[in-house]
């Protein structure tokens, strides 16, 4: 296995507009991203960037990035193009989808995602869950929700659905956190298809990728990383950021 790890970042964020450059503790948003990638030390690590803003920010900061059409519709989308461009002789036969907005992701969750796809032959994609319990979070449409199938290992299992939806009866709740790993073709399958309908009702990529006949897995994590989507969140992340000094 040759995995590389891609980070999809644009500045057209409508909740935190330029998003990538914003700054925590002294580093753009999407520099502490990239520091988080190259600590998992599984493979090469580079932006794909969907703004020439981005390409300067993460060069001046020592990084690689790469110049992708700015108008594609998915991180998705846009990793794979960036993939083309950087390995044209397709020696990297995993990718690691790291979203460009989790500045202190674990490294080793990276690891993961790339173990996953190593240990479970049948696993297409890969991807992490935190338990969530509080019971705002059951209704909550913005806690995107894996419905989980374990065996006898606590700490991964497939994912049968992902869902917006209230979950009802007993048991966790498995937050999804954005963090995939994907096998090259299964990468290049989920972005030569349509949006699937399951998809376009929940407005959930993933499901594309099960419509498809894809297998996903997931490995529980812990702890809920810092995903920067609104104000609120940069403030968070920049408190955060200020008790690392």
């Amino acid at each position: 296995m040759n995995p590389i790890v891609l980070i999809p970042a644009r500045m057209a964020a409508t909740r935190l507009p330029n998003k990538p450059l914003a700054d925590i503790a002294g580093l753009p948003l999407i520099v502490r991203v990239l520091q988080q990638a190259r600590a998992a030390n599984i493979g090469p690590v580079a932006v794909a960037a969907g703004d020439i803003e981005i390409v300067r920010a993460v060069e001046a900061a020592g990084g690689r990035a790469v110049l992708t059409d700015p108008a594609l519709p998915s991180g998705s989308d846009r990793i794979l193009a960036a993939l083309h461009l950087i390995d044209p002789d397709r020696r990297h036969d995993v990718v690691i989808n790291l979203q460009g907005d989790i500045p202190f992701a674990d490294p080793a969750l990276v690891k993961i995602c790339a173990s996953l796809l190593n240990d479970q032959p049948g696993c297409d994609i890969s991807t992490i869950v935190v338990p969530k319990s509080a019971p705002e979070d059951l209704r909550n449409p913005d806690v995107v929700k894996a419905i989980m199938s374990f065996g006898v290992d606590p700490k991964a299992g497939r994912a049968l659905y992902f869902t917006r939806s209230t979950l009802y009866g007993d048991g966790p709740v498995w937050h999804h956190i954005g963090i995939y790993g994907y096998r090259r073709a299964a990468l290049e399958r989920f972005t030569a298809a349509a949006p699937s309908p399951l998809e376009k009702r929940e407005k959930l990529e993933q499901l594309r990728a099960l419509e498809l006949g894809l297998s996903i897995w997931a490995a529980v994590a812990e702890q809920e990383p810092i995903q920067v989507d609104s104000p609120e969140d940069l403030a968070r992340a920049r408190a955060h950021a200020e008790t690392l000094r």
